[in-house]
C-alpha cells in the first residue's frame, strides 16, 4: 500500500471497481482494509481481486505472500508439463458444468510471459503412447480443423465454436502430441497445436472471458516455442496486445506488442505491418503521438510492400491496417479522421468477417454520434443489427449495450425510437446481452 501510495479507503474502492469485472459486488470500505492490516485475510473469492488490484497499480505480479495474506510462498508445482496443462484447461472448458471455474478469473495486467529463449525447443513428453504414431497427414488434419473452426468464428462468433475447439484439443490434439513421430512431424504438430490454442484464446477473448483467453495464449506461446515457430510465437503476443488494448490497458498492450516485435527481427513485410500497426495503436492509447504516427507510417510502407508481391494474402490486409489508422486517429483526438479510416476499412474488408463487421459498424456509429452525426450513426447501427442476431459474441454484446447508452439522450428522435424498437426483441435471450433489457425501458 505504501508503494501504491494508497490509503485504506483508496485500496477498498479500487478493489470494489476491479471486482465488478467478475460480477462480484464487493462493498469493502476503509475498515475492511484495517482488518487486513491487522492480520485477517479477504474472503477466498475476493483475494484474487485484491491481488490483481495491487498488481495493476504497481505494474508487476503480486502474490498473496508478498501482500501479507500468507505466511509462506505458495509452492510451485513443476511437475505439470505443457501437455498436462492443456488437458486440464481444455477439459474444464468443454464441460458446461465446470466452465464457470475458468471464466471467473480476472484479466492480469502484470502477466509474466515466457521469453522466446525460455521456451524454444524445450518440449518434453512425460509419456509417449507406443501404440500411436503420427505423420504429416495428422498435422494437416489438425490444421484443417482449426481453419474450419476459424471460419465458423468469423461467421457466428466465438461463443458458439469454443466448446468444439476445446473438445478437439483434448480428444485429438493432446493424443497426437504424445504420439511417436519423426522430428519434422513432431514440430509441425506442436506448431499446429499452438495455432489451435491461439484461436481458442481468441474465442475466449471474443466471449469476454479475458483471463481464460490469457491462459490459452500462454499455452500457445509455450507450444510455439517448443515447435521453434517464431511466427506463431509473435502472432500470439500480438493477439495478447490486441486483447489488452481493447480492454483499455495501453501500457500492457504496448509491452506485448514490443515483445512481439523484438522477437521477430527478420519478419517479412506483412508481418512487420501486422506488428507495427498494433504497436501504433498501443502507443496512441498511452498518449505517445509521435511514436504512434511513426509506427503507423512504418506499417503502411510494409503493407505496400506486402501487397505488391505476387501472392499477396493473409489475415492482416489493407482493411486491418485501415482499422489501425482509425484507432490511432481516434486515440489521438482526430475523430473525423478515425471515421474516414474505419469507413474505408469497411469498404475493403471481405464480407466473410461478419463478427468484425458488427463490431466495427457499431464503433463507427458511436464515433458518428459523438461527432453530432446522429442520422448517419442510426443508419450504421441498423446495418450492425442486420447481422447481430447471427453472432454469438461477448464483444458484439458490448457494442449492443454501448448503442443503448449512446442513444439514451436522443430517445425522442424518431429515427432513434425506430432503432430502439427494432433492437428491443434482440435484448433478451442472448447470453450477456440480457442485461441490456433493463436499459431499454
Amino acid at each position: 500500500m505504501a508503494e501504491a501510495a494508497w490509503g485504506n479507503g483508496e485500496l477498498a474502492r479500487a478493489v470494489n471497481r476491479t471486482g465488478t469485472e467478475t460480477g462480484q459486488r464487493l462493498k469493502y470500505d476503509a475498515s475492511a482494509v484495517s482488518h487486513w492490516l491487522s492480520g485477517t485475510s479477504p474472503a477466498a473469492k475476493a483475494l484474487p481481486v485484491v491481488l490483481e488490484t495491487l498488481a495493476r497499480r504497481l505494474k508487476r505480479p503480486i502474490t498473496a505472500f508478498e501482500a501479507g495474506f500468507r505466511e509462506m510462498p505458495t509452492p510451485v508445482d513443476k511437475s505439470t508439463d505443457t501437455v498436462s496443462g492443456l488437458i486440464d484447461l481444455g477439459s474444464l472448458d468443454m464441460d458446461p458444468s465446470r466452465r464457470g471455474i475458468l471464466t471467473a478469473g480476472l484479466y492480469s495486467v502484470a502477466l509474466t510471459i515466457p521469453g522466446w529463449p525460455d521456451v524454444v525447443g524445450r518440449f518434453e513428453r512425460l509419456r509417449t503412447d507406443p501404440h500411436l504414431r503420427i505423420g504429416m497427414a495428422e498435422v494437416r488434419a489438425v490444421a484443417a480443423m482449426t481453419e474450419r473452426i476459424s471460419t465458423l468464428v468469423d461467421q457466428f462468433g466465438g461463443r458458439m465454436a469454443r466448446p468444439m475447439a476445446a473438445s478437439f484439443l483434448v480428444n485429438t490434439i493432446v493424443p497426437y502430441l504424445r504420439a511417436n513421430a519423426d522430428e519434422d512431424a513432431r514440430k509441425a504438430m506442436l506448431s499446429a497445436a499452438a495455432d489451435h490454442c491461439y484461436l481458442t484464446g481468441y474465442m475466449a477473448a471474443d466471449e469476454r472471458h479475458d483471463s481464460l483467453a490469457q491462459r490459452y495464449y500462454l499455452k500457445a506461446l509455450e507450444l510455439a516455442g517448443h515447435a521453434g515457430d517464431h511466427l506463431m510465437y509473435c502472432t500470439t503476443l500480438r493477439g495478447m496486445s490486441v486483447q489488452a488494448v481493447n480492454l483499455g490497458h495501453g501500457s500492457t498492450a504496448l509491452r506485448f506488442a514490443e515483445a512481439a516485435s523484438s522477437a521477430s527481427p527478420q519478419a517479412g513485410p506483412r508481418m512487420r505491418a501486422f506488428l507495427t500497426g498494433q504497436q501504433a495503436h498501443a502507443l496512441a492509447q498511452t498518449g505517445d503521438k509521435a511514436g504512434a504516427l511513426l509506427h503507423l507510417r512504418t506499417a503502411e510502407v510494409a503493407m505496400d510492400q506486402a501487397e505488391s508481391k505476387a501472392k499477396a494474402g493473409g489475415r492482416y490486409d489493407p482493411s486491418s491496417l485501415a482499422y489501425h489508422v482509425a484507432q490511432v486517429n481516434y486515440e489521438l483526438g482526430d475523430r473525423e479522421g478515425a471515421i474516414r479510416a474505419i469507413q474505408h476499412s469497411e469498404k475493403v474488408r471481405p464480407m466473410v468477417y461478419r463478427g468484425t463487421r458488427v463490431r466495427h459498424r457499431s464503433m463507427l456509429a458511436e464515433w458518428q454520434i459523438e461527432a453530432g452525426r446522429l442520422e448517419e450513426a442510426v443508419q450504421n447501427w441498423h446495418l450492425a443489427l442486420d447481422d447481430y442476431l447471427a453472432i454469438q459474441s461477448g464483444r458484439a454484446d458490448d457494442r449492443f449495450r454501448s448503442m443503448l447508452s449512446a442513444t439514451r439522450p436522443h430517445r425522442r428522435n424518431p429515427h432513434v425510437r425506430e432503432l430502439l424498437e427494432r433492437a428491443r426483441p434482440m435484448a433478451g435471450g442472448r447470453g450477456s446481452a440480457r442485461t441490456a433489457q433493463g436499459a431499454m425501458t
